[in-house]
């Protein structure tokens, strides 16, 4: 089995996260983290186990024993730092949103193909057992056809204009940071959209706090989106089939509920030792055994239709990064 040397590029809360369960694989070497502060970069290191760290990302990509970077810095920075380190041939994991737009996401997408570098979005959500086995229940015939998906995704933060959750320049707002879920169960469930309508609530600033997304399908189906950072909720998903319904929560503990034939089923779901983070690793270097330089379960092309689908949300809604729309 290769072992592959795992660098963290931007040291946040995600990367620690992502940290823990990394050291769940055992083809998974803790090699490096970097941040644009030493320190900052030397206290991660100690605290989750890496060998090196670095005060800038280009002495980290200069390193010729990293094997794979895992990007966690803000939204506004991913195609930057995605791109530095395909151009240094590191195979790149970068945290959703891929990007701020599709124009940046395409580019993303050039750098990867350019350089034959493999590249993929860390959409957790694919890989984990939960959201597999709702796409095997969904599939039963007995259902019939699926009219209706209701998702939202909510939380309270602090309201901090210097953070990224509320900084337009770092790409704030709920819609890239949280709507993407809502999103993207849509989209895995539905496919594309005929017609989008959204009723957004902007700041004062510019920032997108909250968004309700109303999606209309060809086929008659319909997806009701939500994303806030102005309350809590269940960050429950509910999809409504013409024989049936299938109901599950963002919370790995919480069982996935079916309802059919005059029923409600209960069905657990082992989520694993880690929290969901180590399932998307272990693809990468899959991936990176067998050569190849994308996914074949989270193609670039899913990530890019993703980001045009949210291209039109924020068109829709006035939604505008300064500088970069």
């Amino acid at each position: 089995m290769k072992k592959y040397n795992w660098a963290i590029l931007g040291c946040g809360k995600i990367a620690g996260k992502f940290s823990s369960d990394l050291k769940l694989l055992k083809n998974a070497n803790l090699y490096a983290a970097a941040s644009r502060s030493l320190e900052r970069a030397e206290n991660f290191a100690e605290e989750h186990g890496y060998k090196k760290a670095y005060g800038s990302y280009l002495e980290l990509v200069q390193d010729p024993d990293v094997d794979v970077v895992y990007i966690a810095t803000p939204h506004s920075h991913h195609m930057e730092h995605s791109i530095l380190c395909l151009d240094h041939k590191k195979a790149v994991l970068c945290e959703k949103a891929l990007a701020l737009n599709a124009t940046e996401v395409e580019a993303m997408i050039e750098s990867s193909r350019k350089n034959k570098t493999f590249l993929m979005e860390a959409f957790w959500t694919i890989f984990q057992p939960k959201f597999k086995k709702v796409l095997e229940l969904a599939s039963d015939p007995e259902l019939g056809q699926l009219k209706f998906v209701k998702s939202d995704f909510m939380f309270n933060p602090e309201v901090d204009p210097d953070k990224r959750l509320y900084n337009i320049q770092l790409g704030a707002g709920s819609l890239l940071d949280i709507g993407i879920y809502p999103i993207f169960r849509s989209l895995v469930l539905l496919g594309k959209p005929t017609a989008i309508k959204t009723m957004p609530r902007l700041l004062n600033s510019g920032v997108e706090e909250s968004i309700f997304m109303l999606f209309d399908y060809e086929n008659g189906s319909m997806a009701a989106l939500t994303s806030s950072f102005a309350a809590y909720s269940k960050n429950e998903t509910e999809l409504c089939f013409e024989n049936g319904y299938i109901k599950f929560e963002r919370d790995h503990d919480v069982p996935i509920f079916l309802g059919k034939n005059d029923a409600e089923h209960e069905i657990k779901v082992d989520a694993g030792p880690g929290m969901g983070y180590e399932l998307e690793a272990a693809h990468v270097m899959e991936c990176l055994d067998a050569g190849k330089i994308e996914s074949p379960v989270l193609p670039l092309s899913f990530s890019l239709d993703l980001m045009k689908l949210m291209d039109e949300v924020r068109k829709d809604a006035g939604i505008v990064f300064p500088g970069r729309d």
